[in-house]
């Protein structure tokens, strides 16, 4: 089944003639662009949108010399006491309206890949737009990626030159306790502050020099021990007589 004719009018609805209006006027920009390239054909179009945008596409370097082309096929030569003021004005204008033109298409650009404004995009420019953002998203994950590594070696490389110049203190540490060493023992013999020399075997032991009995008050001589080897005549214990 066809679709119907449709009635030419003005669309009432103010969001459905926004979308019909962005739709149509990128397919007659897309009609003009194929037409100058199928046919070489010199195509400049300009739309003003109800709100005073500035839409236009030129098949030629500038949009200047088509619209002076067409005034002269139109009204004839132009006017000689046109000022060179006036017309370098004028470039400027139609510079200005370009420069002004490409800011709103980048601008609509970065909405639709904020996901704004999707409604006037046909199913193709949402495909175009979805791997438009799968590469950008490929791209910013390379570089992420990319950037840890260079992070994860600049820092395994600063560990092994911590771990060298650890080896490089504990070297140094090493000798410098050697050479105090030397310095303190210059013949290379361990002798300590108040220790004696260690002694192995049997040598370790010493026999006591006193007797094995406890005695209690002054040392005995050996001829009070042996009177006290004798009986006692006074009954008194030998040893503590005065």
């Amino acid at each position: 089944m066809g679709r119907g004719r449709v009635e030419l009018k003005r669309i009432e609805n103010k969001i459905n003639r926004q979308v019909t209006f962005a739709k149509r006027r990128n397919g007659l920009l897309k009609k003009a662009y194929e037409l100058s390239v199928l046919c070489d054909a010199e195509v400049a179009l300009i739309i003003f949108s109800n709100r005073g945008k500035l839409y236009e596409f030129c098949s030629s370097s500038s949009m200047l010399k088509t619209l002076e082309r067409y005034q002269k096929c139109n009204y004839g030569a132009p006017e000689t006491n046109v000022s060179t003021r006036e017309a370098l004005e004028l470039s400027s204008q139609q510079e200005y309206l370009k420069l002004k033109a490409r800011y709103e298409a980048l601008q609509r650009s970065q909405r639709n890949l904020l996901g704004e404004d999707l409604g006037p995009l046909s199913t193709k420019e949402l495909e175009l737009l979805e791997r438009q953002l799968d590469v950008s998203l490929k791209q910013i994950r390379s570089t992420r990626t990319q950037y840890m590594l260079d992070q994860l070696t600049d820092l395994q490389r600063k560990g092994h030159m911590l771990n060298e110049a650890n080896k490089t203190l504990k070297q140094r540490l090493l000798e410098g306790t050697q050479v105090n060493q030397l310095q303190w023992n210059p013949n290379g013999q361990d002798v300590g502050y108040g220790r004696q020399p260690a002694q192995h075997g049997d040598a370790f032991f010493h026999p006591l020099d006193c007797e094995p009995t406890l005695q209690i008050g002054y040392q005995q001589d050996p001829i009070t021990v042996a009177a006290a080897a004798g009986p006692s005549v006074n009954a008194y214990m030998p040893g503590w007589l005065p």
